[in-house]
């Protein structure tokens, strides 16, 4: 019986994966790019990260992702440059993608620690289909039998505002692809424009303790909408501790799903670590809580960020990407350049969040 399931489950996801291709990441908040290409230059310095998940790890040929990420800042924090890589297998069908992004920050006050940043991304895409894992008893005339593969332009755009305690964003992905089409014989997935909402803050709890609220929103203008709801708690920025809820949301009228569809998703748990300044390493898993619980097991995600740390002019002193107490009474902003001796440097730079 549960073969059976699974049998017909892979085939359901062969057919949403035509309306809902791009990847579901739970640590979506520390992959800026993938979702925003206007994310570029944020931290302001040379920042690579990668994702890896599994997802439904019970369920034969279910999703496996990667991504990697790398962005900085030119022009006095003004521009931001980006490069991102993804790999994406669902069954018998596969994508890769690699995308060059571009991100005009404005300032919006004199330190620029407010600034609101314009992105595009261009770039190719391999959508591909192995026929050789088919078993059908009838197949179709123009079904592939081994590897058929179709590379493809595409475009994303995006906008973005952050400041030292909140950020949000609004982009868009497919721009081109979804106007090719892609195979008239129906075995490449059409891709479908899909938009993001994001935001979240930096609250201050004490000395110690900081929480950090956020949510992503998510939509193909055709499948389910999906809504993040996340929370970390921050402990003296060495390691947050968190989890978010997933699940779809009906914010207006879709007449063509389902109407017994179960909108329930996942709870996720989420741990980050910051062993060394610049350095993050994270983990989530994802519970299933909707239709697939007890049949698909559980999703892991690993993750993994850089920030390269720079000297400030004189060589005596460095950024520290966390806050320092500078007295009993007063801790100074993020990456703001320190003498170690605790006398600080004239150039500061906010963080952000």
């Amino acid at each position: 019986m549960k073969k059976i399931f699974f049998s017909g489950l892979l085939l359901v996801m062969g057919f949403a994966a035509r309306a809902q291709q791009d990847v579901q990441y739970s640590q979506y908040m520390f992959n800026g790019l993938y979702i925003n290409p206007a994310y570029a230059g944020y931290k302001e310095q040379l920042h690579v990260h990668a994702f890896y998940r599994s997802q439904w790890t019970d369920i034969p040929g279910a999703p496996r992702s990667f991504s990697l990420a790398a962005d900085a800042a030119a022009n006095e924090g003004n521009v931001g440059l980006g490069l991102q890589v993804s790999a994406d297998k669902l069954g018998a069908q596969s994508t890769l993608a690699a995308y060059g992004s571009y991100a005009y920050r404005l300032r919006l006050n004199e330190d620029g620690s407010s600034r609101l940043a314009l992105g595009l991304s261009a770039g190719l895409m391999q959508v591909g289909i192995d026929g050789s894992q088919f078993t059908t008893n009838d197949p179709e005339q123009q079904m592939p039998m081994g590897r058929e593969n179709r590379i493809v332009p595409d475009a994303r755009a995006g906008v973005y505002f952050s400041s030292n305690r909140f950020y949000a964003g609004l982009s868009f992905d497919n721009l081109v692809v979804q106007y090719i089409n892609m195979d008239k014989d129906g075995f490449l997935p059409q891709h479908k424009l899909h938009y993001y909402l994001t935001a979240g803050g930096l609250l201050p709890l004490n000395e110690d303790l900081q929480l950090k609220p956020s949510f992503l929103l998510k939509d193909d203008l055709g499948g389910p909408t999906s809504l993040d709801l996340t929370s970390f708690l921050m402990y003296k920025e060495l390691i947050w501790i968190g989890g978010s809820y997933r699940s779809g949301v009906k914010i207006y009228q879709k007449d063509y799903l389902q109407k017994n569809l179960n909108y329930r998703n996942a709870a996720v748990a989420a741990l980050q670590i910051f062993p060394v300044p610049g350095l993050r390493v994270g983990y989530a898993y994802d519970f299933t809580v909707g239709p697939l619980n007890g049949y698909a097991g559980g999703t892991h995600e690993i993750s993994i960020g850089f920030t390269l740390q720079p000297r400030c002019a004189d060589g005596n002193a460095t950024f520290i990407l966390r806050y320092e107490e500078i007295d009993r009474h007063r801790r100074a902003p993020h990456r703001t350049c320190y003498r170690f001796k605790g006398t600080i440097c004239i150039k500061r730079s906010g963080y952000g969040v």
